[in-house]
């Protein structure tokens, strides 16, 4: 005679106030979906049933999701703004400067002080000798209070740049007026192009195309606003508009010659970048007194790509969420192990329940997936809660600190994924124990 699976449904009492669903009795053919379902729907009850118990449970499976929602979303939106930023210039510019732009000790400073500083001089020969070279340009900063009436602006970035493609190398455009003319630039006129942060600060917002004629004091000189660029925003907390571009002619004039400058080179495109290097590189060298390709200690001069803030940036991302990880991991660990102990516990509560199902028919698949559906069930109930509790916190930290947010659904996914997986590990153990169980000895438990 052939033999036939049967499930139960009905509800039995185990013990004074006590209940518990049995699996319904039904002919095995469509058996497998029904009874998941209600194996889920059991475990739900279970968990409503231990409120208290859930909540601890789902502590650990939370802090460590959400901790890593939120660092994977604040970390994706600032890569992207990173490489947006950055790529103004691009792959195809690089710079030549006495002293690096990242310096990492007070013994680095001093020996880099002591070369000899970047010239004008060294930038017409870079121009007149680099076959390579598409742009050249020139630039000097310092910081200065700039004023307009009664309102004044501290510690601008004031830009001396030549020559007028400067500002196609720095990649900024102008919102309104008109950039200065190279002869306008080398006959020193005290004219400037300025940032947003300039027309909000000095000029109470005022639009742009109004600002366009009027008159600001750097270094106790005034100045005629020819232009206004468009807004760049801000990376890392500090503003891009925050600066005042003037030529570098007037910039002499004001701030003396002595200092080092940066010289800017780009080229066409970014194959070419590798040949401009080595020509620059020669070109610096020989003006130095030194043999490009020697093992020189110091080569006397800094060149530079964009790459050295992106490798710098990486490197402290990358800390972040090594860190990041290990208190998920740290999180996620305790949190298997409590759900491992409570399902322990579960399963001494309901030795009786247990041994009634297998009196009824049910098998020891039946049961281990029964458990293992309660624990997966809460851990990934605690992964979709840390989900939306990590993209909340990104959101808060986005709007107190400006930082920009790129939600992703691949986060989410492995958020509730993993801490799924925690479940079926943790709950490996107490499923197995409770599917060996033996129904007589389960019926007999009191």
């Amino acid at each position: 005679m052939e033999r036939r699976a049967y499930e139960v449904t009905q509800t039995a009492r185990t013990a004074p106030g006590q209940r518990f669903t049995l699996p319904v009795l039904r002919p095995a053919g469509g058996l497998r979906v029904t009874a998941l379902w209600e194996a889920f729907l059991v475990a739900l009850a279970s968990l409503r049933a231990n409120k208290l118990r859930t909540a601890l449970t789902l502590i650990g499976i939370v802090v460590g999701v959400a901790a890593v929602i939120a660092v994977v979303t604040i970390i994706q939106g600032l890569n992207n703004k990173v490489a947006s930023t950055f790529s103004s210039q691009g792959s195809t510019v690089f710079t030549i400067s006495k002293r690096p732009q990242i310096i990492r000790s007070r013994e680095e400073f001093v020996k880099f002080n002591k070369r000899k500083d970047v010239t004008h001089e060294d930038a017409e020969a870079i121009t007149r000798l680099c076959n390579a070279c598409w742009r050249v340009g020139i630039a000097a900063n310092v910081l200065e209070t700039v004023k307009h009436g009664n309102q004044k602006f501290e510690n601008v970035r004031i830009r001396g740049v030549s020559p007028q493609t400067m500002f196609d190398i720095d990649g900024v455009t102008i919102d309104a007026g008109r950039l200065w003319t190279d002869t306008e630039a080398a006959s020193g006129r005290q004219i400037c192009v300025v940032g947003a942060d300039v027309l909000s600060n000095l000029f109470g917002g005022a639009p742009a195309d109004r600002v366009v004629g009027e008159e600001i004091t750097i270094g106790g000189r005034p100045h005629q606003i020819l232009g206004v660029l468009e807004p760049l925003g801000s990376i890392f907390g500090a503003s891009r508009d925050n600066v005042v571009y003037i030529p570098y002619a007037t910039y002499q004039k004001t701030y003396g010659a002595r200092d080092s400058i940066v010289v800017f080179i780009q080229v066409p495109a970014a194959e070419q970048l590798e040949a401009a290097e080595d020509q620059v590189r020669t070109i610096m060298s020989n003006r130095r007194g030194k043999v490009f390709g020697e093992n020189n200690d110091d080569a006397g001069f800094a060149l530079e790509t964009q790459d050295v803030f992106l490798d710098l940036y990486g490197k402290a991302t990358s800390n972040i969420y090594l860190v990041t990880i290990g208190v998920a991991a740290i999180s996620l660990i305790v949190g298997g192990i409590v759900v491992m102990n409570i399902m322990l516990v579960s399963v001494t509560e309901r030795t009786k329940e247990i041994g009634i199902r297998k009196a009824v028919g049910a098998r020891r698949n039946d049961i281990l997936t029964q458990f293992l559906i309660e624990a997966v069930a809460v851990t990934a109930i605690g992964g979709a809660i840390g989900v939306g509790t990590g993209f909340g916190l990104a959101y808060v930290i986005s709007a107190l600190i400006g930082f920009p947010l790129l939600v992703s659904l691949w986060s989410a996914v492995l958020g509730v994924g993993f801490s799924s997986l925690v479940g079926i590990v943790s709950g490996l153990w107490p499923a197995l124990r409770a599917a060996k169980l033996d129904p007589i000895e389960a019926l007999r438990a009191e």
